[in-house]
């Protein structure tokens, strides 16, 4: 129960972002209560041991970190750390592929398109991206620029016109030449977001935007111990600072008066109420609503499979020119040629699951092996956990069990043609026999986690600049003491700790 009836801030929910907000306002002197529906906190940041007798301990939800910034870890002084991959990606074609790191980008490249067209394209291409990068993820632990000013900031009118204009598509067929290089390019714009290259709204350019400026480089990387270590690291931060952190305790609603509020929760055995100055919701725009009674927002849509699974040992591939430690170390795509994503999106578009269902795959595993107990780790089990794209929420709607049976099974199916022996044959089983897989659709996620839709950006991305909707931090609502501290954020989405991070100085007035 909390242990007072008033505090300076009460944050609903003790995911990430919110756990970020409490730790920076308690070591400000506040008093803080941070209110957590679930038994543990974390959010979709989570690690568990998903696999019945297995110790392995897997990030369920969410997995490689990018856009944390490291001023946050400093800050807080977190006891957090994340490893490079050597390999960026690989995408297989035929008995070949394309593998982009681990000093063999060039000749890859030449291997696939028979030049170095292609290659210069791409050094070209993701040269523009990191010096954008450089200069717009230092803006996000900022107020909000105007539109005009970021322009001037990142000082390059192609980049701007790439990225803020015209749709993602443009650029990448003017120039890329290969079907399996353009699709590489457009992944990190699809990541969650269902959206065609060419959408005239830009969903993909802003997912796209979000996808190459983490920590100033675009680099993923893994988080050592797996995603629950940030979690419980900024846990600690924030008990150490002097937050107080219930769980299984669920607001129920908020009454503000815009000075002070009134939050309103239950647990397993009791109601209650606490007074607030301000209310941090780490939630999504839609439960916001519900809170404050207020009229829900446009409803939002997900449209990814998550799928985690253990291995004996990761299977051979029909590209013998690959290891698959590298292959599978860093990004694998499956079915991500550019006609292959068009393909899947028009047939999600008309209702149907994508006969080739497009994924990407890593294995946390190779690169931080302790999430595995030291028995598995000696017999070389591995993790690989998958990332399937076009599969919004809608095709689950009739029957979530069935289109999750039939997905997975396409999706296995799809992989199975680039390997040289069926995945099957090399996962691992649980203590009850049973293959250790499993998967997670966009409403399982609304079931489990509360995302709208199972959107794990709680609702369509938005720029990184000031419009005449936002306030100066972009977690501002209707109500000048309540703010958005979640996804649903302008400048949120992702394994940030932004949104928090900015709440958190909006309460505070930097």
């Amino acid at each position: 129960m909390p242990a007072h009836t008033a505090y300076d801030a009460v944050i609903v929910g003790g995911g990430h972002n919110g756990l970020v907000a409490a730790a920076y306002l308690a070591r400000a002197g506040r008093s803080v209560l941070v209110l957590e529906r679930r038994g543990n906190t974390g959010g979709a940041a989570v690690s568990t041991r998903p696999f019945a007798g297995v110790d392995a301990r897997l990030s369920r939800y969410s997995y490689l970190v990018s856009l944390l910034p490291e001023k946050i870890v400093s800050d807080l002084g977190l006891r957090f750390s994340v490893r490079k991959r050597t390999v960026s990606s690989y995408t297989p074609k035929g008995t070949g592929g394309l593998l982009v790191g681990a000093g063999r980008t060039r000749e890859s490249f030449a291997a696939l398109t028979g030049g170095d067209g292609e290659y210069a394209a791409w050094e070209d291409f993701y040269g523009m991206t990191a010096r954008l990068a450089e200069r717009v993820f230092p803006t996000l632990t900022q107020p909000l620029p105007t539109r005009d000013a970021l322009r001037a900031r990142i000082d390059d009118e192609t980049a701007w016109r790439i990225l803020f204009e015209e749709p993602i598509g443009e650029a990448i067929e003017k120039r890329f030449s290969d079907d399996l290089v353009r699709g590489v390019v457009l992944t990190d714009a699809l990541i969650g977001t269902f959206a065609d290259a060419h959408d005239p709204g830009l969903a993909q350019n802003r997912c796209f935007l979000y996808h190459v400026i983490g920590g100033g480089t675009g680099d993923w990387d893994v988080p050592v111990g797996g995603m629950g270590a940030l979690t419980d690291a900024l846990a600690a931060a924030a008990r150490d600072a002097g937050a107080k952190i219930v769980t299984l305790h669920e607001a129920t609603r908020i009454e503000t008066d815009g000075e002070r509020a009134a939050v309103t929760y239950r647990s397993h055995d009791a109601e209650g109420t606490v007074d607030a100055g301000h209310v941090l919701v780490n939630a999504s725009p839609r439960e916001l609503a519900a809170l404050l009674g207020d009229e829900a927002p446009e409803p939002a849509e997900g449209a990814q499979l998550k799928v985690n699974m253990l291995l004996r040992r990761l299977p051979r591939l029909k590209d013998r020119s690959v290891d698959p430690r590298d292959a599978f170390s860093g990004t694998f795509h499956v079915s991500e040629g550019y006609g292959q994503l068009a393909t899947a999106y028009r047939e999600a578009a008309s209702g149907r699951l994508p006969g080739a269902p497009p994924s990407e795959i890593y294995c946390h595993s190779l690169t931080d092996p302790s999430i595995l107990g030291p028995e598995l780790a000696a017999q070389g089990y591995q993790t690989l956990t998958l990332f399937g794209l076009h599969t919004p929420a809608r095709l689950f709607a009739a029957d979530n069990d069935a289109a999750r049976t039939e997905l997975l099974a396409a999706t296995i199916a799809e992989l199975d043609t680039y390997l040289d022996e069926p995945l099957a044959g090399c996962l691992a089983l649980d203590e009850n026999g049973e293959p250790c897989i499993e998967a997670k659709t966009p409403l399982d996620l609304d079931r489990e986690l509360l995302l709208p839709g199972g959107n794990i950006f709680h609702r369509d991305l938005s720029f990184p600049y000031a419009t005449e909707s936002t306030g100066r931090w972009g977690v501002e609502t209707a109500h000048a003491n309540v703010l958005l501290c979640g996804a649903g954020a302008v400048r949120g989405g992702g394994v940030s700790g932004v949104p928090g991070h900015n709440a958190a100085m909006a309460v505070l007035g930097r």
